[in-house]
């Protein structure tokens, strides 16, 4: 048995309890599992959840391994992915540095950490950083392609 037949009998039964789970949750209907949510009770949508999360978990798994296996196929390959991590890390290392924390509150009433409100920032500065970054290689990218012709 290969790997492409495996593949497919695993999607197919996933598909299956995925249609099953599915189905479940139609006939229930959507008054009785809101009325069953408000008391804590998820019974019915769980299985579906627990589904997902499993695939996920499968397919990420998966991914990881496969490209582990590629790039230590060549070191080249390896090198090349090493030094943009590195730079991803130098990047996420700036955007820090650059945010700052205040503790804050929130809509449901908690507060948000003066670290989790740094992190934030973090995120933020480094969407930003990343997005300017892509857009600049583009304009370059564009400009030698004009100025090669």
């Amino acid at each position: 048995m290969n790997l492409q037949t495996i593949v497919k009998i695993v999607s197919a039964v996933f598909g299956l309890l995925g249609v099953v789970f599915l189905f479940r949750i139609i006939g229930a209907g959507d008054e009785e599992i809101k009325m069953a949510a408000t008391s804590g009770d998820f019974a019915a949508v769980s299985p579906l959840v627990s589904l997902a999360i499993a695939i996920l978990f499968i397919t990420v798994s998966i991914t990881l391994v496969f490209s582990i296996l590629n790039l230590a196929s060549s070191s080249k390959k390896l090198k090349k992915s090493l030094i943009f991590i590195g730079c991803f890390v130098v990047v996420t290392i700036i955007a820090y540095a650059a945010s700052d924390g205040v503790e804050t509150p929130m809509k449901d009433g908690e507060v948000l950490s003066a670290n989790g409100s740094r992190w934030v920032g973090t995120g933020l500065r480094m969407f930003y950083i990343l997005a300017t970054l892509a857009i600049l290689s583009m304009i370059l990218s564009g400009a030698k392609k004009i100025l090669k012709k």
